[in-house]
């Protein structure tokens, strides 16, 4: 009898926030996790007995897939206070490298050519396995056009651990989403910001998985 992996997020921005939720949602129980615990108890009472509260090391511990929807400055933060219990874990990595510019907009704070997904996978904690996921939507959208009908909407992903695949499609799945991998992480520059496959790049909008197959 196969047991559900467990899941934590960690990082209660917009993004972090609404990803708790939609797996919730999707009756997938989740451990939420944040700089202040203030903000995890909260929003744990937010969402019901599906969501528990933990430190950030505890919630690393007891999960099988931790969703890092921190900051992509802060991952390597991150990597380095707990790199031993990243070990053994599926990291899923939402993170755009982009910063506010000089005009309202934003800027990337990485090469043009570079990737967050694969500097991401350069400084992975010994034994864990990096997906890029989760990033390819504004947090308006990833609450908007969860559980759509009668078509789901696409996430796409990316990881060179094929292993890991019908996990991570599992979560995407539970959150309201159809998964549609893009390959190996030398392609999570295309689902980042300003890739053709985001949102906020050449697609322009949230695609089924018939119109991401034209």
């Amino acid at each position: 009898m196969s047991t559900t992996p467990k899941v934590a997020v960690i990082g209660l921005g917009n993004i972090g926030k609404t990803i708790a939720k939609n797996l919730v949602k999707g009756y997938r129980p989740v451990i939420i996790a944040s700089r202040e615990i203030e903000d995890a108890n909260a929003l744990t009472k937010q969402l019901g007995d599906l969501a528990t509260s933990a430190e950030t090391a505890e919630a690393i511990k007891e999960a099988d897939i931790v969703v890092l929807s921190v900051w992509f400055s802060t991952i390597k933060e991150l990597f380095e206070q707990y790199a031993e219990e990243f070990q053994g874990k599926i990291v899923i990595d939402p993170s755009n490298p982009i910063a506010p510019d000089e005009n309202g907009g934003f800027k990337k704070i990485i090469g043009e050519s570079e990737s967050a997904g694969q500097l991401n996978a350069e400084i992975l904690p010994k034994g864990a396995k990096l997906a890029k996921a989760f990033g390819t939507l504004g947090a308006v959208s990833l609450e908007n056009s969860a559980f759509q009908v009668p078509e789901k909407s696409v996430l796409f992903y990316a990881t060179d651990d094929n292993t890991i695949d019908n996990s991570v499609e599992r979560l995407i799945t539970d959150s309201g989403f159809d998964a549609v991998k893009v390959g190996g992480l030398d392609q999570s520059i295309r689902i980042e910001v300003f890739g053709d496959l985001h949102e906020f790049g050449a697609l322009g909008r949230t695609v089924t998985v018939a119109e991401a197959k034209i």
